[in-house]
């Protein structure tokens, strides 16, 4: 039988990418389960998903800490611990970390952004995209580090920008590039060896 490893999954909304990796988890040949769904907004749609999944969840909101970041983050960090978390996988979690979270989770924690990184960090990816005329566009899981969205990148998944693309039909198309490179990102973190996932193994760009 296939070892399990146990993650986190950290969501600020509906967890859209959340679901891809709930879908993959549920495998039994997937070498991970999801120990916790943690949110730093209670009223998170993604929370419902995960509790209909049978998942465990919580929320810890971050405006009970009245902007004390590490405060919060000591909150978060004590909770994945207790619930035997390995890896944290950030999915859509809108909250820029500190370096405690950082520094206390260095290898451990992933998270996917919406371009072919280090080309547009930060928000509004395929606007910039659109308005640089780029050709292509896409999606990057990386190692999360103190820089924002500046980490190792650990697998992309590339897109066509077409001439008739808004930034809704783009983003649409990234999307689900999305879905399919964070489980074979993961999977390929969990176990090293193995040939890709072979739901994404043509979009695992980089590793």
């Amino acid at each position: 039988m296939i070892h399990k490893t146990p993650i986190a999954i950290l969501i600020s909304g509906r967890g859209s990418n959340m679901r891809a990796l709930i879908e993959s988890c549920a495998r039994p040949d997937y070498p991970a389960r999801i120990a916790l769904v943690l949110s730093n907004n209670p009223d998170a749609p993604g929370l419902a998903v995960a509790r209909a999944a049978g998942l465990a969840t919580q929320a810890i909101d971050h405006r009970d800490y009245r902007r004390d970041r590490a405060a919060h983050e000591r909150a978060l960090d004590t909770a994945l611990r207790a619930a035997g978390v390995e890896y944290v996988c950030l999915a859509g979690y809108m909250r820029l970390l500190t370096p405690f979270l950082t520094t206390a989770w260095a290898g451990r924690m992933l998270n996917i952004h919406p371009s072919l990184l280090p080309a547009y960090p930060g928000l509004h990816t395929h606007e910039r995209a659109l308005e640089s005329g780029a050709r292509i566009h896409g999606c990057t899981v990386h190692w999360v580090t103190e820089g924002m969205d500046e980490g190792p990148i650990i697998g992309q998944a590339a897109v066509p920008i077409l001439a008739d693309d808004t930034p809704d039909v783009l983003g649409a198309r990234v999307l689900q590039q999305e879905h399919r490179l964070y489980p074979a990102a993961l999977h390929r973190v969990l176990v090293p060896d193995a040939a890709p996932a072979a739901t994404a193994s043509d979009c695992l760009l980089s590793v």
